[in-house]
């Protein structure tokens, strides 16, 4: 039984008087500049939800989920792709325009120009999960908040084995296992780097979140409209 099953399972057997829990759940990919802007939302969200219900248990876990597993594993040119993807340089700025306000709303600056790869994610979530399994998620979160924020400020190429190594050590992991880990082979037997990271039929877009199991949100929602989504998980 994984962690959401045994949490599930912890909520159905939940005596009356036993705090409540709020359980939700992210699907999301480093790639994708809503997912950042949801996760800040969402901290928000949480923050203000546990000050106005200290008596919620409010946990957070994430799901990896890649845009673009069949990215080859040197990554593609960022700039050049993008205007491919959205037809021309006009289309590019308007989309980018779009997302800088959402960002500036969540306190994100994005430095679009400062990226030059589109990696290919498999080995960022990889690390995620070794942070969750030498840590625990609320590390996890800090690695993935840090992942994030080198790639779309700094634009640093997060699919490079010594960027991620890098980036590790900074979060506190330990550099031996981290290396092992990052070198571990056939950790990316398949040649494309595609991973099978989450695989709900229900979802078909990042990001995406579930609470309890019984209201979902898709998109970078405010942080309102996340605390609403717990007040309801809660009541159900």
């Amino acid at each position: 039984m994984n962690l959401s099953d045994q949490m599930w399972a912890a909520q159905a057997a939940r005596e009356p008087g036993e705090r409540p829990f709020v359980m939700i759940e992210v699907v999301f990919d480093f790639i994708c500049p809503w997912c950042l802007i949801g996760k800040r939302n969402l901290g928000t969200a949480v923050s203000r939800f546990t000050g106005l219900r200290p008596d919620v248990q409010v946990k957070v876990l994430w799901r990896s989920r890649q845009l673009l597993p069949y990215t080859p594993l040197d990554g593609l040119p960022y700039q050049a792709f993008y205007r491919d993807r959205l037809g021309s340089p006009d289309a590019v700025a308007a989309r980018r325009a779009q997302v800088q306000r959402a960002g500036h709303d969540a306190g994100i600056e994005f430095a679009f120009d400062r990226i030059e790869v589109l990696p290919n994610t498999a080995a960022a979530h990889n690390v995620s999960y070794f942070a969750a399994s030498r840590g625990n998620e609320f590390q996890r979160a800090a690695l993935i908040d840090r992942l994030f924020t080198a790639y779309f400020m700094e634009g640093a190429n997060i699919g490079d084995r010594q960027v991620l190594e890098r980036i590790g050590l900074e979060c506190g992991l330990e550099q031996q296992g981290l290396k092992d880990h990052l070198t571990e082979p056939g950790r990316l037997a398949d040649p494309t780097g595609r991973r099978v990271l989450h695989t709900d039929p229900q979802v078909s877009g990042v990001p995406h979140f579930l609470f309890n199991a019984g209201y979902s949100l898709s998109g970078a929602h405010s942080p309102d409209a996340f605390i609403r989504a717990m007040e309801l998980a809660i009541q159900s």
